[in-house]
């Protein structure tokens, strides 16, 4: 399939309509990279980005130079792995009417040094923060962040403050609606549409129209739209979507020289459909090397937490948070009973939950189809542990809805990264559940003390804000938390 370059114009198509590093001694590189390299993710199991009392896993830096060669057929969207930073990239661009090319090169290099410096900068100002032992951070008029929810509170602040101050992210406009710059926004992959619109129409500080200036590469495809437009209904033959992103990462690759520079390794691109990661496979490079912002974060089929992003999964019926869920429910709600779940059964993890607690017992609100005369929401609220077994995949949007609704999340799954993992501790609103114990689903929530209930609903008022589709959008929020997750992921890579 062949796309056009240039964005549709107009807001018809909308859904939404309301809405290198510079050279620096070896050893101060070094000092700088390992804060960042620590609490990433072994199997899908979080650590401590910050805290160096946490278990630690170190993982090697970003180096362009050690990437698999390209397959054969996609030497028309990227380079082979002898990147260099003198490379030039072959005057294949719009630029035969424009400065001489050496002239080009020149501004390329310097504008990448100053990018380089900067994070440098802002590395180190990290890693000064992170050293920290204050206990709590006034952020503006006396607003707290809550330090119990971070793993390094002192961090994670001066890394937000300096993305604000930096971060610039170019998105391509190439493509045409509806399948680029476009994407659902009231269904159950809300978050997909929602952040597309935002980088696409939204007044934030982190988009630049001078793809010169950006830290990272934007490639707003939806994938949702994809399946929507392209996929066959029941032949389960994803190749339509793969093909389609194969043809994105050539057009774009040979009309601007970025994705060529890094192989695509600053480069991202954003889903919450089921189908996400599959799409993604249709360039190996962007499979293997880019950022992939999925809410498909399975680490057993190729999830890599060392440069992916876990994407939060919320349904928004009709765009909108449902009304029983827009403000924090009062912290003296009577929560009578112990824990509920309502959902079909699909996926291998949901059979056994019902089969062990499906009508077994009045503490444990167990159903397949909800009874008529209850409403799901009003169930959330009346119960203090809401299950979250994943479906098909592990992804689940009971997971916000319980956040909303002020109800402990109590996560059912395998090799799930959960979304902002490397700076939330999520042992400190929500509890996990090993799938082997789900027979025991009850004794665990009894063991469960007041005291640490309470500590969990306090965890959980502290970290509402960062799971929050605002529009407009606000600071820390999910839109922010989404690119503060690309950006220490960028941090993580070396360019030049």
């Amino acid at each position: 399939m062949v796309m056009k370059s240039g964005a549709g114009s107009g807001s018809g198509g909308v859904v939404c309509t309301s809405f290198s590093i510079v050279l620096i001694s070896a050893v101060f590189a070094a000092s700088i990279a390992f804060v960042f390299l620590i609490g990433y993710f072994s199997h899908g199991l979080p650590s401590s980005f910050y805290s160096p009392s946490q278990p630690q896993f170190h993982i090697p830096i970003v180096e362009l130079l050690s990437h698999a060669r390209p397959a054969p057929d996609q030497s028309t969207a990227v380079l082979s792995s002898e990147f260099s930073s003198k490379f030039k990239p072959p005057v294949t661009h719009d630029y035969d009417d424009g400065p001489p090319f050496d002239l080009i090169w020149e501004m390329q290099r310097r504008a990448e040094n100053k990018l380089e410096q900067g994070l440098a900068r802002a590395r180190a100002a990290i890693l000064k923060a992170a050293s920290a032992t204050n206990s709590s951070i006034i952020i503006k008029n006396n607003e707290i962040l809550s330090p119990a929810i971070y793993w390094n509170p002192s961090a994670f602040y001066q890394s937000y403050k300096e993305m604000e101050r930096r971060f610039k992210v170019y998105v391509y406009q190439e493509g045409e609606l509806p399948i680029v710059h476009d994407g659902p926004c009231k269904d159950i992959y809300s978050s997909e549409g929602r952040f597309i619109h935002e980088m696409e129409h939204g007044n934030n500080r982190f988009k630049t129209s001078n793809a010169r200036a950006a830290h990272v590469y934007f490639m707003p495809f939806s994938v949702t739209w994809m399946v929507k437009y392209l996929y066959k209904p029941n032949t389960y033959n994803v190749s339509p979507l793969k093909e389609f992103v194969s043809d994105y990462v050539k057009l774009i690759s040979t009309k601007h020289p970025f994705w060529n520079r890094t192989q695509g390794a600053d480069h991202f691109m954003l889903s919450c459909h089921d189908w996400g990661p599959k799409a993604s496979q249709g360039n190996a490079f962007l499979y293997n090397t880019s950022m992939r912002v999925l809410c498909n974060a399975n680490s057993s089929e190729g999830f890599d937490p060392t440069k992916d992003v876990s994407l939060p999964e919320i349904h928004l019926y009709g765009g909108i948070v449902n009304p029983k869920l827009i403000s924090p429910p009062p912290s003296t709600i009577s929560r009578p009973n112990l824990a509920f779940f309502a959902g079909g059964i699909h996926g291998p993890i949901r059979p056994i939950l019902l089969k062990h607690w499906r009508g077994k017992d009045t503490d444990l609100h167990v159903y397949e189809y909800l009874p008529k005369d209850q409403d799901y929401y009003d169930s959330m609220l009346r119960s203090k542990f809401c299950l979250c077994p994943s479906g098909y995949e592990v992804a689940s949007p009971r997971i916000v809805e319980a956040i909303y609704a002020g109800c402990i999340p109590v996560i059912l799954s395998d090799h799930y990264v959960l979304p902002f993992s490397d700076v939330l501790r999520w042992e400190v609103f929500s509890i996990q559940v090993d799938i082997s114990e789900i027979p025991r689903l009850k004794e665990i929530l009894l063991a469960v003390s007041e005291d640490e209930y309470l500590r969990l609903k306090e965890g959980l008022r502290a970290v509402r804000r960062h799971f929050l589709l605002n529009q407009p959008v606000k600071r820390f929020d999910m839109f922010h938390m989404i690119l503060h997750s690309v950006w220490l992921r960028r941090l993580n890579l070396r360019v030049g």
